[in-house]
């Protein structure tokens, strides 16, 4: 808003004059409530005593403290100098006072002079300035690498800020463009695998539940001597240490004085071990190691076997130690003989039949059922490999059933040595037209068969009350009675079935 004293003012425009002071008239009972006091006319400050009639007279005003007076008081030589223009003031100032300047500038000021009236004019748009005088401006100079490193133009703060600076920019452009190109390459982004917590199920009697139980007590054997050596496996059946195995895995140690048997454990640890004692006849041997508190197997009964039971072989087949393996009881009772090693005899046994994957460094090693319980020592196994071959396992292994082998453990652990019961006689496997079994070949003077009146040429097909079949199984079924017992033996001559007693000696 501009006044008519604005030099800005461009003449015709429209001015706006001051509002008009309207009073409107005062209601009787509003000036009864705000009014003055009756008596009172002029302003409020004036402070009356108590007790005074209204008009009375004015109560004398306290002087301001004196910290209050100097610091509000006027300075000193303006006593007569009021801030306020007196009412009747001029230009010209005809109050003998002399012209004074105004307090707004300049005269009009409608933003100063209360009684300027309004003007309506052009908005205030600001101006450019001339070209000419933007392009009069000196420019500043331009500096230098070199004066900005070494002349001293720059300080040094500024310049360290600068490359901090640099350096995050640098950075963060280095994690968008990583980032970038991560997201660009769609075949190797990030994948959310699924993974399950939940643990598995290991019902109590299941094969990895056995396994655990059964796997500390089964050791890995190696037997050195010079640069020949043998590998098998070995189960721990006394706390004392002693270890059940098969004597073909130990036999190098038994000829050779100088060979070395080395036990391993499931948690790694090696032990070296004695030979207590072996039994070549029926391929067991025991050895014994310094151990504390061992974890052994328990002994389970083989002669409560039915084909089809679940077994769990577990050894070192191969050299690969702690290896599970699980199958059936695929026969009972089957006869096995092979030839001995290092000059040992004929090895003959009644041998419990299984599917469980059995290879070579099984040997000695647990065959148990599903409660973890030993029921038999892995031995052997048949394969369809030609002559001097050795071929892997085609799902026929035998075990020395556990009821045999832990008899002759004990007797080995008590004495060192096992003797078996012996008829007396040589025989061969027969099929005849009336009958099979073991003919007999030659009979020893002296021996059980030759008291008891077995000739040469008789059939013997029923020892006991197990049949035979087999020269094979004539051994097995003889070893299956003690020492001087009396057994029944069943024979055939000339086609005539006779049965006599024979009582058995000793190997």
């Amino acid at each position: 808003m501009m006044s008519e004293h604005d030099p800005k003012h461009a003449p015709g425009e429209p001015r706006l004059a001051p509002r008009p002071v309207v009073s409107p008239p005062v209601d009787p009972a509003e000036a009864a409530t705000f009014g003055r006091p009756r008596g009172v006319d002029g302003a409020f400050d004036k402070l009356y005593a108590p007790g005074t009639q209204n008009g009375a007279g004015p109560k004398q005003a306290q002087q301001p403290p004196e910290s209050l007076a100097e610091a509000f008081s006027r300075p000193p030589g303006a006593e007569g100098i009021v801030l306020q223009r007196p009412s009747d003031y001029t230009e010209s100032n005809g109050n003998g006072r002399g012209a004074e300047k105004p307090l707004w500038t300049p005269p009009g000021d409608p933003w100063r002079d209360p009684g300027a009236g309004a003007v309506l004019a052009s908005p205030a748009v600001h101006t450019e300035e001339p070209r000419e005088e933007a392009e009069a401006r000196p420019k500043s100079a331009m500096l230098s690498l070199p004066e900005v490193l070494f002349g001293r133009r720059v300080k040094p703060v500024a310049l360290g800020l600068l490359g901090v600076i640099a350096l995050l920019v640098g950075a963060v452009g280095g994690l968008v463009g990583w980032w970038l190109t991560e997201q660009a390459n769609s075949l190797t982004g990030s994948a959310t695998i699924a993974e399950s917590d939940a643990g598995k199920e290991r019902a109590p009697g299941s094969v990895a539940d056995v396994a655990k139980r059964v796997s500390p007590a089964v050791v890995s054997i190696e037997v050195l001597s010079g640069q020949s050596g043998v590998s098998g496996s070995g189960v721990l059946i006394d706390p004392k240490g002693y270890i059940l195995t098969n004597n073909h895995v130990v036999s190098l140690a038994a000829t050779d004085g100088q060979a070395k048997i080395t036990t391993v454990f499931l948690d790694g640890s090696r032990l070296e071990a004695k030979i207590v004692g072996t039994d070549p006849k029926s391929d067991l041997a025991v050895i014994k190691v310094n151990v504390a508190n061992p974890t052994v197997l328990q002994i389970g009964k083989s002669g409560s076997l039915q084909p089809g039971d679940s077994v769990i072989a577990v050894g070192s087949p191969l050299g690969l130690e702690n290896t599970v393996t699980s199958g059936i009881v695929s026969a009972l009772h089957r006869p096995v003989t092979a030839q001995g090693e290092n000059g040992d005899p004929p090895m003959a046994y009644d041998a419990i039949q299984t599917d469980a994957p059995i290879n070579r460094g099984n040997s000695g090693g647990a065959l148990v059922d599903s409660t973890g319980a030993l029921i038999g020592i892995n031995t052997s196994i048949r394969t369809d490999a030609g002559p001097g071959g050795q071929g892997g396992s085609i799902g026929i292994g035998f075990a020395i059933p556990s009821d045999d082998a832990v008899k002759i453990a004990q007797t080995l652990i008590k004495s060192g040595q096992v003797k078996h019961a012996d008829i007396g006689v040589n025989a061969a496997s027969v099929s005849a037209n009336s009958s099979e079994g073991a003919r007999v070949q030659n009979v020893p003077p002296g021996s059980p068969a030759q008291q008891a009146g077995i000739a040469e040429g008789d059939v013997i097909t029923k020892v006991g009350d197990r049949m035979v079949r087999t020269a094979a199984e004539l051994t097995v079924a003889v070893r299956g009675h003690a020492v001087g017992e009396v057994v029944p033996v069943q024979v055939v001559r000339d086609g005539r079935q006779l049965t006599v007693d024979v009582t058995l000696g000793s190997d």
